[in-house]
This record gives structure tokens, sequence and C-alpha cells, in this order.
């Protein structure tokens, strides 16, 4: 039986979605600012793309996940195709593909360099983040200017393997020599260290520090320079819409909304979006059915923190989880903040998949 498709099951809003096939194996990701119209592109009866009609014959079901903007969809798709490598998408497997950082390196002497996150489900014991990143960029020619400046600007080495004698970018201006001594051990890693500045709690100043830069070009009549960075400055000012699906983070969350018949978890590992998932609360719905399903759910593997948005005994379920396994687990039943903005996430998709679940009867009769 072929997939129906009903446009107005599908929101008008930002997010991605998942086609699925009988089975449950996810054949494609997707997003859109607008979930209803693009979906709909893909059931047009007079569709010619031969791989499209293919991937439509395969559907049987098509999960949704909600985010907050444009730029939330972007990297969450760009992390849910590297876990998940759906047989339909091209683009965006290889795990140096997407959405970088920049990175100051941990050598000796560090040089900056772009950094592509791992969304594989990690396995070892992860040692806590010291180096500092910027990103992740949805524009790579932005983030390689914004690379080619801090570089420069701070004198930084650029070659991979640290030669023996200077190259071109010491004789051009561009690179301090460090290599053949003609700057210091400690003063390149105090260069490094004031890069380091820039780039720490997401690049604050950093815009400032631009415009300053912009301006002394313009001073030294390098009118051009001065055009090509405002072009870039006004690329950051554009691309820095709020996004909480891909962060920094050395812990794993999982975020929970307690609605009154059924729950929905979301899984965050290392600040990285990973799915949602909706499951029933059992026994009788009342305040205490939320510290019961705690308890429940991580006797065995818990992540570093919880978060939820009600707990009706919470000295209790902290002491019971945390006197089984060595692990700590931190609860947190945030009010404000960026735990907060995850937990309204949860909450729209909670709301979401909930609504879904009222019309599927309907659809049944029909």
């Amino acid at each position: 039986m072929s997939f129906l498709f009903i446009a107005a099951d599908y929101p008008q809003s930002p997010g991605c979605y998942l086609m699925k096939d009988a089975g449950g194996r996810i054949l494609y990701v997707g997003k859109s600012k607008s979930l209803r119209s693009r979906l709909r592109s893909y059931f047009n009866k007079n569709q010619t793309n031969k791989r499209l009609r293919q991937l439509v014959s395969e559907i049987a079901s098509i999960e949704i996940v909600l985010v907050n903007n444009e730029a939330e969809s972007l990297l969450l798709e760009n992390n849910l195709i590297k876990i998940h490598k759906p047989p339909f998408n091209r683009a965006l497997k290889r795990d140096n593909s997407g959405y970088a950082y920049l990175q100051l390196t941990s050598d000796r002497l560090p040089r900056l360099d772009v950094y592509y996150r791992d969304r594989r489900q990690k396995q070892q014991i992860r040692l806590p983040e010291t180096m500092q990143r910027l990103g992740p960029f949805k524009s790579a020619a932005f983030r390689d200017a914004l690379l080619a400046f801090v570089t420069e600007h701070y004198s930084l080495r650029t070659c991979k393997a640290l030669p023996k004698q200077v190259c071109l970018q010491y004789h051009i201006g561009k690179c301090s020599g460090v290599c053949e001594g003609k700057i210091s051990e400690q003063d390149y890693l105090e260069n490094t260290r004031q890069a380091a500045k820039l780039l720490e709690n997401g690049g604050q100043g950093l815009i400032e520090r631009l415009y300053a830069q912009m301006e002394l070009y313009a001073e030294k009549m390098e009118f051009e320079k001065a055009q090509h960075l405002l072009f870039n400055i006004r690329i950051l000012e554009r691309s820095a819409d709020k996004q909480i699906v891909d962060r920094e983070a050395v812990i794993d969350q999982d975020v929970l909304y307690f609605g009154e018949t059924h729950v929905m978890l979301a899984k965050v590992q290392e600040g990285m979006l990973r799915d949602f998932q909706l499951f029933e609360l059992e026994g009788t719905a009342d305040t205490a059915a939320c510290d019961r399903f705690l308890m429940h759910r991580y006797t065995a593997e818990k992540p570093d923190e919880i978060i939820v948005n009600e707990i009706a005994d919470l000295n209790k379920v902290r002491s019971t989880l945390n006197r089984r396994g060595k692990k700590t687990l931190t609860i947190t039943q945030p009010k404000r903040g960026l735990k907060y903005e995850l937990l309204k996430l949860c909450k729209n998709n909670y709301d979401y998949r909930m609504e879904q679940m009222k019309l599927e009867p309907l659809l049944k009769k029909a």
C-alpha cells in the first residue's frame, strides 16, 4: 500500500523530516523552513525525477522534528545525515563535510585549522575539552576568510609540519617565522592565547574587532581589503541566528518534557541534538508519574544530565539514581537560559506528536 500524503497533517514551520520505509529504516533526511511546502513537492504526480519517484515508492512513514529557525534545520539535517547515513542522501554523508568549526590545534606551537565534529556515537571515554572552537559556520567561504584573517592578524603558522626554515608566508608578512626562531616560542604562544580569546565564548567581540580592522584598512587607504572585510562581517551578522541544536559541550544530556499521558525525550550528545522519542507514561497520570519514569529508565545507563520540566520529589529521585552505579547524574529543572530553550523545543515536538496521535483514528476511518 502506497503512502498517503495529506499536506494538512504537516506544519508550515521550520524543521527536518525523516522518510522511513516499512521496516523503520531511514531512507532520506531533509530540512525546510516550511515543512508542508517541501514535503508536498515530493508527492507531485508529475514528478519526472526517477530517483525521487523511487524514494516516494518506498516511503511508509515520515517523522517530523520541529526546530526554531532555518539555521537549526540546516545544522540538524547535517547531524542526522552523518549519524544515519540514509541511502537516498548523497550529500553530507562524509564526516568532513557540512558545517565546520575553526579550532586551535593541540600542537606544541598551535595553528588555526578547520575542524569537523564526529557525529558518530562515541564509545571511548571523553576527555575534557581544552581547545577553543568557533562555529559551526553555514558559509564555508566566510569560515575560510575568517581563518585567514585570524591567522594573519596574530601571525600564526599555517604549515601542518613545522619546517626548518621560514617560507614565503613569513617573507610577505603573514607568519611570525617561529620555525626559524624569528619570534620566541613564548611570544608565539602569547599570540595563540590572544587568538583563543577571540574564539572563546562563541566569538563574543569578534564583530567589533573585525570592524576595527576594517577601519584600519580604510585609514591605510587599502579600500579593497576594507570592502572585502565588510562583506564578510555582513555575512557573519546574518549568520548569527540563535541555534541550540549543535553546540560545543563535553557532556551528554537527556531533555524530558512530561505531559499528561506521555513524555517526549530529546537526546543531546556532546551538544548535538540526535533525535526525539515519545513514550507513554505507565500507571496513573499523577505528579509522581515523571518520578517513576525517571527511576525506571535510568536504572543502568545514564547520561551526564537530565533536564526536566517537572519532578515531584527531586531529592528522592536524585538519591535513588545516584545510588545505582558509579556515575553521578545531574538533574536540572530550568526556568530560563539554554536548557530552558531545549525544554521548549521538546515541548513543541511533544505537542505536534500528540496532535498527530489524535488524528490517527480519524485517518484510519477515512
